[in-house]
């Protein structure tokens, strides 16, 4: 027999919000038990109504602000609250931030049972238009009559209709009306579930994801949109290998790091940072923190494109460069080629697994590393890490919980310090943390390995 779903109150009830959660949501307790309210912020006095009532806890929506917060702000964008691409913009970005720091000093004492010698200044930027990198789905909407371009509905698999979003690149977010009819206009409307954005410093670029041959009307649709609005199309019609340029047939996206002397090109689907500024920003302060010089050798793990690797190596004497993706390790080599880079080597390797045995971490040793890892962090490599005894070792993290696993291993299980850690604003209005962190290397051999 079906478990019946517990029925949900029906009045709304007034409730006190104490912190934000991990998701951009208000915590509040009731009557013993943890409710998450959408549109509700710490230290705010709210009238909420229940949406979910689950065994270890609740979720509501607020219906009504009686006592707003102290960083309570008016969304700017008009699609707030039921657009799923952000969950902050109500409040203040200087209170975004703090909220993000937070979250990652209790991360590092809770998870990782460490505590950095310093809190670093957070890198901050602009906040609109910033988003260089998207996935956008489109839909046939046979109720509507049309086609919907956009991000999902918050807590939804359905599309929200949109007229612009604010966090896009403008030559995208503000041209969302224009891509939805050009897509209604053709025959494979209903053929088509997504579209992927890469921005460069000279382009955009549209990849048009589709499920059948496109006919040539279609084509020349895509193509003479892309005329008029400056853009550049690409066509996939299977897996990320199909990706091909439709106009202009020479597409190529590239970005400057300009403190650096340096331009990265790069495919529209290779990982790129979504935020240019900040981008810029980390890459300055993990040189600066790795104190590089002209006599180290530096390993770059995660090396990707080789974002730090390149400018890294127009400051040391070798850098080596690993990465998992054998596509972007052969981007990287043809960046270094591009920028006139003879001392930078990359190597392929799967960074899941204990990297002690591969050639490319024996040898010469290293003074200084660098590593900015996916999600699930680091784990794997940390042991093989400590065996270099590295004097500086700084750590780009995109979540703050494995960072503060792995900074607890680092710290607790292999004599590193952990001299300072950071927030940076890479993603304004969302819950997503960007941090960075140094760690010092240990001045008698580890107790492990």
């Amino acid at each position: 027999m079906a478990k019946r779903r517990k029925r949900l109150p029906s009045e709304p009830v007034e409730a006190h919000i104490d912190s934000l959660s991990h998701d951009g949501r208000g915590v509040a307790r009731l009557e013993g038990k943890t409710v998450f309210v959408d549109g509700a912020l710490p230290g705010e006095d709210v009238r909420l109504l229940y949406t979910r009532k689950r065994r270890d806890y609740d979720e509501a929506r607020t219906e009504e602000v009686l006592r707003p917060g102290a960083g309570r702000v008016e969304p700017r964008c008009a699609h707030f609250g039921l657009c799923g691409g952000c969950s902050l913009q109500h409040l203040a970005p200087e209170a975004q931030i703090a909220a993000k720091q937070r979250r990652l000093s209790d991360n590092l004492q809770r998870i990782g049972k460490v505590e950095p010698g310093e809190v670093f200044e957070p890198l901050t930027g602009p906040v609109w238009q910033y988003r260089r990198k998207a996935r956008l789905g489109v839909k046939y909407v046979e109720k509507k009559g049309r086609v919907l371009v956009g991000f999902r509905e918050k807590h939804s698999n359905r599309l929200a209709d949109l007229t612009r979003c604010e966090v896009l690149d403008a030559s995208v977010g503000e041209r969302l009306p224009a891509i939805e009819a050009l897509i209604d206009g053709l025959e494979a409307r209903a053929r088509i579930p997504q579209i992927e954005v890469a921005v460069g410093d000279n382009a955009t670029a549209l990849v048009f994801r589709h499920l059948d041959p496109l006919s040539g009307d279609d084509e020349r649709a895509l193509t003479a949109f892309a005329q008029a609005h400056g853009l550049h199309i690409y066509l996939q019609p299977g897996g990320p290998d199909s990706v091909a340029p439709l106009w202009p047939e020479d597409s190529a996206l590239s970005y400057r790091l300009a403190n650096h002397d340096v331009e990265l090109g790069f495919a529209p689907t290779d990982f790129t940072q979504v935020n240019a500024a900040i981008n810029s920003a980390m890459v300055d302060r993990a040189l600066e923190l790795l104190e590089a010089g002209p006599e180290d050798r530096v390993l770059d793990l995660f090396c990707g494109l080789g974002n730090f690797t390149l400018p890294l190596a127009r400051r040391v004497s070798e850098v080596v460069g690993v990465e998992g993706d054998v596509q972007l390790v052969q981007r990287a080599r043809d960046n270094a080629q591009r920028n006139g880079i003879d001392n930078a080597q990359f190597h392929v390797a799967n960074l899941d697994e204990d990297p002690a045995a591969t050639p490319w971490l024996r040898g010469q040793g290293y003074d200084k590393v660098l590593l900015d890892p996916p999600r699930a962090g680091a784990a794997e490599a940390l042991a093989a890490l400590a065996r270099l005894k590295p004097r500086r070792l700084v750590y780009v993290s995109c979540n703050p919980a494995t960072l503060a696993r792995d900074a607890g291993a680092l710290v607790n299980e292999f004599g590193f310090r952990m001299a300072g850690a950071g927030v940076m604003d890479m993603f304004p209005h969302t819950a997503h943390v960007e941090s960075i962190a140094l760690f010092e290397g240990p001045s008698k051999p580890a107790g492990r390995g």
